[in-house]
């Protein structure tokens, strides 16, 4: 027998039980029901290594959304994601500092962001970030 599969996003739980649900909740029903910015961050780091463009385009803000995004590139392997801080401003916006680690063509890169959250009518949505050094 299996164990479950672990989540992308690094918290220690299987994938179903953590980005998994999310994922499959808006799947099915079309609704972002993580709870926090953190969780959405987290989904969204998940949802990147597994390739689910949609969830990633409908959890961005639609004032910062792209039009769509392009395939990752061939090769590219993300490697994990740390949380640095998690906050909240106030009840409708928080943010989030992260390290998430990739590697493509054999070298290794970080992506370090301070990114920003806004819950509207109950969903949470990524705005943007800014890039740490």
């Amino acid at each position: 027998m299996s164990s479950p599969s672990p989540c992308p996003c690094s918290s220690g739980l299987a994938y179903a039980g953590c980005c998994g649900r999310l994922h499959a909740e808006h799947a099915a029903r079309g609704a972002l029901t993580a709870p926090t910015p953190e969780a959405l961050m987290r989904s969204r780091y998940a949802a990147f290594v597994l390739d689910l463009r949609g969830y990633l385009i409908a959890s961005w803000h639609a004032s910062t959304r792209p039009a769509e995004l392009e395939p990752p590139e061939q090769g590219l392997k993300w490697l994990g994601l740390d949380v640095k801080r998690s906050a909240m401003q106030d009840a409708d916006h928080g943010s989030v500092e992260f390290v998430a680690r990739s590697k493509l063509g054999g070298r290794a890169h970080r992506l370090h962001e301070v990114s920003r959250f806004v819950r509207e009518n109950g969903e949470w949505f990524y705005v943007d970030g800014d890039m740490k050094n």
